[in-house]
């Protein structure tokens, strides 16, 4: 595998309490350690983001989602299943995650199928944040020589592969997954 070497360096920035700049299974994003509230406070110091606005956490395996809700509707391993794109669930309830992740206790999750996403976080043995690799307020880049020079300098590592890939990748879905088992679609 040509991301291995990748590997290595983010683990050592992540769990230095660094923040990196990584390719996930949709856009580039800017990510950190999800229980690391330092860490993820440098995000929103970088991206000039407000508090309010929460990011989203990616896990390696469904079951994952157990270890950081207190209370998933058992039906979403099901829903998450048929996914055909990447998709991010609201849920109520988020637990041992960095508190300023969310103002209102709900945290956004989405399981990755991208094999260097999972790997590092795997490796990692924690959440990630992800969020999109521009200032907030901008239009997400398309993929990395979008990226201001800005948020490349900002970060603790940049990840090389995948760099040379200018295949436009799409955001992901975003859906609440009530407690009563209902979906909601945001995005």
């Amino acid at each position: 595998m040509d991301f291995l070497e990748d590997i290595e360096h983010c683990l050592e920035s992540l769990r230095n309490g660094g923040i990196i700049l990584y390719p996930t299974d949709t856009i580039w994003g800017i990510g950190c350690d999800a229980t690391n509230l330092a860490a993820v406070q440098k995000i929103f110091a970088l991206k000039e983001r407000p508090p309010k606005k929460s990011m989203i956490v990616l896990v390696a395996d469904p079951k994952d989602i157990l270890r950081y809700t207190s209370q998933p509707h058992p039906g979403v391993f099901d829903f998450l299943q048929k996914q055909t794109r990447p998709t991010t669930v609201i849920y109520e309830g988020a637990i041992n995650l960095a508190d300023n992740l969310s103002e209102d206790g709900s945290v956004a999750i989405r399981v990755v199928k991208d094999d260097f996403c999972r790997q590092l976080i795997r490796r990692l043995r924690k959440p990630m944040v992800s969020t999109s690799a521009n200032n907030s307020g901008a239009p997400a880049p398309r993929f990395f020589s979008e990226i201001t020079t800005h948020i490349k300098d900002g970060v603790d590592y940049v990840v090389q592969y995948r760099q040379d890939d200018e295949h436009i990748q799409e955001p992901s879905s975003i859906v609440k997954y009530n407690l009563d088992g209902t979906v909601t679609v945001i995005r």
